[in-house]
């Protein structure tokens, strides 16, 4: 029976559907996020392995998101018509292309080497990637601009409770039952989620599923790939052709600097709590949870309105001097002697008050996609520079922990900050 004779047929047409949808795909994206970047990447720490394999494990899972932009903006930019609706159909081939990639991870074995790991994880965030560009691409198109905030804080909410949720769950999971029980364990908690998300249509009308394409010879096919690809490829010049404005480029500039001066210390800091300060794993993922967890519901929350009363820009500055602010603090901390005895603040400084910073983030890069035309696939190249800085900090972070010390490295993330609320815009 179709689901309009139940009277229900959630759509983006509506505030709740709005909401509802795209908290849900952010909460299934946070739920593998908190255990691959969280628990596994402590799991592995815990079983001999250095900031080398973790920051490896990291960049393989974060590498298709920096590659986003390039491989799926345009194509969704163009995309054709469908029963489905243009975007809710790559939306949900994406989750299915990701729920097949998570069905390797239970045959690697017990003690899979992190670089498989990894290169499974790969694949799954390829097809996250898809379906995270549909995702995006429909915020810009649907979300009017008073609802911003709220949608960024529900966005953020969703993937920081599905994090805090991984790495709590699969934290206590993975020393009691192996990755292979882990991992099959996640397969059905996202496999939960993706299928809730996906029942959210982009208009009441649209058909619930019908993801293949419509029929075509192989001749057909052929003969458009050299149209089809000529198109991909102007697509992707256009949009870099918009960061010729020194707008956009201070703001690709400080999405790249903010996650990569991030990464240099979190990654080694988190390493170092299990390996030389005698941290639990999974007390660790507990830890990591719970903060993040606060910081994305309660803390989101407030800086969403805050947001929509405000605008973007000015919360944008305020929040990048509060976290330059957070770390000037943990230097300080560092310096003190207290980096083992105050890791729990250490880890809510440079954690929580970042993770508030993408609140207004987010609404400040749909507002700049918006003014160029090419809104979906300029919104993913500001987001690949926020993973490329994330993938850029966690390879280079082994060698960096080498030469720079804690404190250090603290004092360059925050003036990574002051710098980046020094940009003026909207």
């Amino acid at each position: 029976m179709p689901l309009e004779d139940l009277g229900w047929a959630p759509s983006l047409l509506t505030r709740r559907g709005r909401v509802g949808v795209f908290t849900g795909l952010y909460l299934y994206q946070g739920s593998v996020a908190g255990f691959a970047t969280l628990a596994l990447a402590n799991h592995l720490v815990a079983n001999g392995h250095g900031t080398s394999a973790v920051g490896t494990l990291l960049a393989l899972v974060g590498l298709p998101w920096v590659l986003q932009p390039l491989l799926w903006g345009p194509l969704l930019d163009r995309a054709a018509p469908h029963p489905m609706g243009a975007r809710r159909v790559w939306l949900v081939r994406g989750l299915l292309g990701g729920q097949i990639a998570l069905c390797l991870l239970p045959l690697l074995g017990t003690r899979p080497d992190p670089a498989a790991l990894g290169m499974v994880l790969l694949l799954h965030s390829l097809c996250a990637s898809l379906a995270d560009t549909a995702t995006d691409r429909m915020i810009v198109a649907s979300v009017p601009e008073d609802e911003l905030g709220r949608v960024s804080a529900c966005t953020r909410a969703g993937f920081v409770t599905g994090s805090a949720l991984g790495a709590a769950l699969f934290g206590w999971l993975l020393p009691e039952i192996g990755i292979p029980g882990a991992a099959a364990m996640l397969l059905g908690l996202s496999t939960a989620l993706a299928v809730a998300a996906g029942l959210v249509r982009e208009r009441p009308g649209d058909a619930l599923l019908r993801i293949a394409p419509p029929p075509r010879s192989v001749a057909r096919i052929l003969s458009g790939t050299p149209r089809a690809l000529a198109a991909h490829l102007r697509g992707v010049l256009r949009v870099f052709a918009v960061f010729r404005h020194r707008e956009a480029a201070l703001l690709l500039a400080a999405c790249f600097g903010i996650d990569f001066a991030l990464s240099l210390f979190q990654v080694p800091f988190a390493v170092a709590m299990v390996r030389d300060r005698g941290w639990d794993a999974g007390a660790l993922s507990q830890v990591q949870a719970m903060l993040a967890f606060l910081g994305g519901t309660v803390g989101a929350g407030l800086v969403g309105v805050a947001v929509d009363r405000a605008g973007p820009a000015p919360a944008l500055r305020r929040l990048c001097l509060a976290c330059a602010a957070a770390f000037a603090v943990i230097a300080l901390l560092v310096l003190g002697g207290f980096e083992a005895r105050g890791g729990p603040v250490i880890l809510g400084l440079a954690s929580v008050v970042p993770a508030l910073l993408y609140v207004a983030l987010q609404p400040t890069v749909v507002l700049a996609s918006r003014a160029e035309g090419v809104s979906a696939t300029q919104f993913q190249i500001f987001m690949a520079a926020m993973n490329l800085g994330d993938v850029a900090g966690a390879s280079l972070a082994g060698a960096f922990e080498q030469g720079a010390s804690p404190a250090a490295t603290a004092c360059g993330v925050a003036l990574v900050f002051l710098l980046a609320s020094m940009r003026r815009g909207r």
